[in-house]
């Protein structure tokens, strides 16, 4: 652990204007908040965050974020307060403090709820300062370091899977190379043991049997460039296991066939030598078409700059060399945090691209668990390149059709998609594109995101924003059919029912328009029965509970229009339920089919041969058939059984019709009393997160 003028040291060392009375002052309440605080590892709590302000010199970054490492845990684990904070080392030392602190655990939440609360908040806390991203970085590394002294594996494997899917890959956006893939190595180490042991001890292996073939390859490289005329830096390494097991799991090799384990790279003088040095390279050995990569000219999205190459060695042998300028290399080993340095007079203004997508993500996700799903696919994919017909650039996950494209330009672009063209030609809105495809999107006034497009695109952003949209227009639906029920409610009601008793009815049942009722009346989230109470109060009293009293009572059903002594068979292709309107259709058998007045099958036969036929006063109980499409996740099916049970329905049967991920669609025939009831039911099926879509079979 680093003492206090040692810590207070490196700090002058890069700044020798640095406030050391403040940073003394850090030290030493940091050591006295935590005071006897241990961690798991036994040593005390206080090394943790001196550790991670020892990160943070290592990055040459300001005071306040040395002083911030040192104090991120004493608001969350000691009697410190963020006013503490502000009255001892200042306002941006405390701003910056408050978004690092950790926040406390929610324990009645979910798991992944509690993760992706954490998470929304980080994303907010991080837009407004990088540097609460930087101290958070380190603070994980660490804890990474001694995660093995954590005596539970669930627990280390829970953290070692956070580390994976969010902060390794956050790393990587900011460009800090270094502590991304420290980061994955030790996942990787808790998450597949069996593999980093494996695959670490064929490493020692090859070591042991090819002795110095890195330095010799590296060598060989430096004399050719020599000879070239360009005085070039030339270093090697292994791939550390993490990377090598995941081009097993691509390719579904084994180790054995997995040739490029080793990476080199050239450090040029300038940019020019840079392109002359891959130059010599590829003339001097056989070199991978479609391997090489252009960063250079084409920055990624965290400022990274190189250019890749693969090239064969000797008779078969695959090594990757990345080729850059000093400069370069400094930017690509520190990523954002070069801008955060403490001589920095230009720094980052606002949010950088890709966080200002993952803010637009934090407000459009509507649970813990779509904001997960999307936050991973922004942060985590592979990069190509688009150009609008402008020629502005954009940079999307591999994969990306035209519909994430539009999403990344502007959301309501997207939402306003109705074409594509693809280098001057029409193309699907599905089409994946390609490095350098130039993307013309078509618009239309009217237009509106399909749920259909949920099934190709791919950005978090598109999904986001596609599943909000869609979210507004079904409840925009189930507020129209809730307000038809409304005024069906109105007329039972013993008293006219005006706009003032509307008002006062909101109030008592605590809502703030009327279309929110309406919504709660077409979700069935509220009674007739409670409806009716709030616009009257005492308007129920002695009325009979017929809520599921038509269940055990049984069918009742009547049908007008029947020549006396002339059976009836309900259609199975309609379904026809009481308040349809219906016809019917004479059979052989002298039995009259009832058909919906809109089944298709009428189409088929001459209008002459029907009946009209209206339902008995006093009809009630029959069976209707929906087709309600699932998203396939978790819990879904249980969510429908749920609203079914909340509806007073019996389930006659349930058959899963298609699986079409990320959709399941099944087909359900519900014993319902009428239309109406079968109308809430399908409002209800809309309302839900978990339906993507409901209709009538």
């Amino acid at each position: 652990m680093l003492r206090q003028y040692e810590l207070v040291e490196r700090v002058l060392e890069y700044d020798p204007d640095a406030d050391e009375a403040m940073l003394n002052r850090a030290y030493v309440y940091t050591v006295q908040k935590h005071g006897t605080q241990t961690r798991a590892s036994g040593d005390p709590y206080f090394s943790h965050p001196v550790e991670v302000a020892g990160l943070m010199t290592d990055l040459k970054l300001d005071q306040e974020t040395i002083a911030t490492a040192l104090l991120h845990d004493t608001v969350e684990d000691t009697l410190a307060t963020i006013d503490d904070i502000e009255a001892n080392f200042g306002p941006e030392v405390a701003r910056l403090v408050d978004g690092v602190t950790k926040l406390s655990k929610i324990e009645q939440m979910p798991e992944n709820e509690r993760a992706a609360e954490n998470l929304r908040k980080f994303l907010l806390a991080m837009s407004e300062d990088i540097r609460v991203l930087l101290v958070k970085l380190g603070d994980r590394l660490h804890n990474m370091r001694t995660l093995h002294f954590i005596k539970k594996p669930e627990k280390r494997q829970r953290i070692a899977r956070e580390t994976m899917d969010i902060y390794a890959p956050l790393a990587e956006r900011v460009g800090m190379y270094e502590y991304m893939r420290e980061m994955q190595l030790l996942a990787f180490e808790q998450i597949e043991p069996e593999a980093y042991t494996t695959i670490t001890k064929r490493l020692q292996q090859i070591r042991d049997e090819d002795g110095g073939q890195v330095d010799a390859i590296a060598l060989d490289m430096k004399h050719a460039l020599a000879n070239a005329g360009l005085q070039v830096e030339v270093s090697g390494r292994e791939k550390h296991p993490y990377s090598i097991w995941r081009k097993m799991a691509e390719r579904h090799v084994s180790f054995e066939q997995v040739t490029d384990i080793m990476a080199f790279r050239v450090i040029c003088d300038n940019v020019a030598d840079c392109y002359r040095a891959m130059g010599v390279l590829h003339t001097t050995w056989q070199f991978l078409p479609g391997k090489f990569k252009d960063y250079i000219s084409t920055p990624k999205t965290n400022g990274y700059r190189s250019l890749h190459t693969s090239l064969i060695y000797g008779k078969s042998m695959r090594v990757e060399v990345q080729i850059r300028t000093r400069e370069m290399h400094r930017t690509n080993e520190f990523g954002l945090a070069a801008h955060w340095a403490y001589k920095q007079a230009e720094r980052p203004d606002g949010q950088v691209g890709w966080l200002r997508d993952l803010i637009e993500i934090v407000d459009a996700s509507h649970d813990a668990e779509e904001l997960l799903e999307h936050t991973r696919m922004a942060i985590y994919q592979d990069r190509i390149f688009a150009f609008t017909p402008k020629g502005a650039l954009f940079q999307l996950p591999k994969g990306a059709t035209a519909v994430d494209f539009a999403f990344a330009v502007h959301t309501e672009l997207g939402t306003q998609t109705v074409g594509a063209k693809i280098n001057g030609r029409h193309m699907p809105l599905r089409t994946q594109l390609n490095n350098g495809d130039v993307v013309e999107i078509l618009k239309g006034k009217d237009a509106e995101p399909q749920m259909s497009w949920l099934g190709f695109v791919i950005t978090g952003k598109a999904r986001a924003a596609i599943r909000r949209a869609v979210r507004q227009k079904e409840r925009a639906e189930v507020a129209e059919i809730g307000a038809k029920l409304y005024d069906e409610i109105v007329t039972r009601v013993p008293a006219k029912i005006g706009k003032k008793a509307l008002r006062d009815a909101l109030k008592r049942i605590e809502m703030e328009e009327p279309d929110d009722l309406f919504y709660a009346i077409g979700a069935a989230k509220i009674t007739d029965r409670a409806v009716m109470e709030a616009l009257l109060p005492g308007s129920t009293e002695g009325m009979a509970e017929e809520d599921d009293e038509w269940l055990r009572s049984g069918k009742s059903l009547s049908i007008r229009g029947l020549t006396p002594g002339v059976g009836y068979d309900l259609a199975t292709c309609c379904h026809p339920v009481p308040g349809d309107r219906i016809v019917g259709l004479r059979q052989q058998d002298k039995v009259v089919e009832v058909h919906a007045i809109d089944c298709h099958q009428l189409a088929t036969g001459i209008d002459s041969d029907w009946l009209d036929l209206s339902w008995g006063k006093r009809s009630r109980g029959a069976v209707g058939r929906l087709r309600v499409t699932l998203y396939d996740r978790p819990g879904t099916l249980a969510e429908m059984a749920g609203i079914f049970a909340q509806s007073v329905v019996n389930v006659k049967s349930l058959e899963q019709t298609q699986l079409d991920h990320p959709f399941t669609t099944y087909e359900v025939d519900l014993e319902v009393q009428d239309l109406a009831h079968l109308t809430r039911i399908l409002s209800a099926l809309r309302a839900s997160d978990a339906v993507a879509q409901a209709e009538r079979a």
